[in-house]
C-alpha cells in the first residue's frame, strides 16, 4: 500500500509561525494540522503545503 498522505517536510516545519500571533506551532500528523495554540487555530495541510490562510484556519474547540 501507499502512503495517501504527501509528507511535509521537516524543515519547513521547523521555521513556520503562526501568521496571526508568530508564535510557533505544533504539527499534528494525524490530522494533518498545524496548530496555533495562542491564536486558537489549526492550519490545515494539503498535499504536503501548509496552508496559513487564516481564512482556511478551523477555530480550536478548546481555544
Amino acid at each position: 500500500m501507499t502512503e495517501k498522505r504527501a509528507s511535509t517536510d521537516p524543515k519547513l516545519l521547523e521555521i513556520l509561525v503562526c501568521p496571526v500571533t508568530q508564535a510557533t506551532l505544533e504539527y499534528d500528523a494525524e490530522a494533518q494540522e498545524l496548530i496555533s495554540r495562542k491564536a486558537g487555530l489549526a492550519f490545515p495541510i494539503r498535499d504536503g503545503i501548509p496552508i496559513m490562510l487564516t481564512d482556511e484556519a478551523r477555530q480550536l474547540d478548546d481555544a
